[in-house]
């Protein structure tokens, strides 16, 4: 588990194609300084797997459904990219709780530059609109962001100095590509209100029925409640 808070900002050594997946060596000293086989790095928002470590490096391999979902295929030798280690077991949630699993890429619009910040349009997938909101959180390229406005196809986000100079965030253009991970609270929500939605269908029930005995409960919570308020004046 992440939280979105970029440790470092690294850059791509080598990239090696395998045929159904490629193996990306990247540098990182900061986020290596501990990292061993089998550890977790999050690149770009991508949870990667450490293969191999060593002089300030580390090797992963990235399978295609990866290459296919997030934008990590586009990245060449030289490219930057955002680092960042899980959160250790009772450290600071500094962002929101990410996965690290990429739900779709976005692409980025417009880029407007204010007095202290700059603000960012990023095209939104329309199956992911849905789980963006107002002043909600969302993951652009493995960074923990609020969202400043949604719409149905788009999302806006402000852009501090920090979060300028030190991640991708930086110096993506208009056409660039940016991996999504919306909040995975909302995800579960939905699904969880669509199973109970549908456990209450096709057991047994005469048409209605579910509905009527609901409508009786709720007139008998609503007498008791009356009775209450009755009795305390």
């Amino acid at each position: 588990m992440f939280t979105g808070i970029v440790e470092e900002l690294g850059e791509v050594a080598a990239v090696e194609n395998l045929g159904d997946s490629s193996r990306f060596t990247l540098r990182g000293p900061l986020v290596t300084e501990d990292a061993k086989h089998g550890d977790s790095i999050a690149v770009n928002g991508v949870c990667l797997t450490v293969v191999e470590t060593g002089a300030g490096t580390f090797t992963a391999d990235v399978m295609a459904e990866t290459l296919g979902r997030s934008s990590l295929g586009a990245l060449v030798p030289g490219s930057r990219v955002n680092l960042e280690r899980p959160m250790a077991l009772g450290g600071r949630l500094g962002g929101h709780l990410v996965q690290g699993h990429v739900d779709g890429t976005g692409t980025i619009v417009s880029r407007t530059p204010g007095e202290h910040w700059e603000i960012v349009e990023v095209a939104l997938p329309a199956g992911l609109a849905r789980y963006v909101v107002e002043k909600g959180s969302v993951t652009v390229d493995g960074v923990s962001l609020t969202v400043v406005d949604a719409g149905d196809d788009f999302f806006t986000i402000s852009l501090i100095p920090t979060t300028l100079a030190l991640t991708t965030l930086g110096i993506k253009q208009p056409g660039d590509p940016v991996n999504l991970e919306v909040d995975v609270l909302a995800k579960y929500v939905e699904r969880l209100l669509g199973q109970g939605a549908g456990r209450n269908q096709g057991q047994g029930q005469e048409p209605g029925q579910d509905q009527d005995q609901g409508q009786d409960r709720s007139r008998g919570t609503a007498a008791a409640v009356a009775a209450g308020e009755e009795s305390l004046r």
